[in-house]
């Protein structure tokens, strides 16, 4: 006789986990698919905002006024060249519309 014959029928058998999946879950808290309200989102994102703003190295006075200036520079360099193309093709237009009269 072999131990397999030995053993009850039970003990054949494997653990029949079938049986747990036709039951429904039990909730142990709230589910994680559902998402909390707009409120506590809105707080945890304040939250997260004022503690990556803590490890912002932020520059010094003299670094930012430097890069305003630079900033200002190009600012004013680019409104002289639109404002140029601008005037220029407003005297094209009159030019045309002139030769047409």
């Amino acid at each position: 006789m072999s131990k397999k014959e030995n053993l009850p029928e039970e003990a054949d058998k494997a653990p029949e986990k079938s049986e747990k999946k036709n039951e429904a879950p039990r909730k142990k808290g709230p589910d994680k698919n559902k998402k909390p309200n707009i409120f506590v989102r809105m707080g945890r994102k304040i939250k997260e905002t004022f503690s990556e703003l803590k490890r912002v190295t932020w520059p010094t006075f003299g670094k930012a006024l430097k890069a305003t200036g630079v900033v200002l520079v190009i600012v004013l360099i680019f409104t002289v060249i639109v404002t140029g193309i601008n005037y220029g093709l407003s005297e094209l237009l009159d030019l045309m519309v002139n030769i047409g009269a």
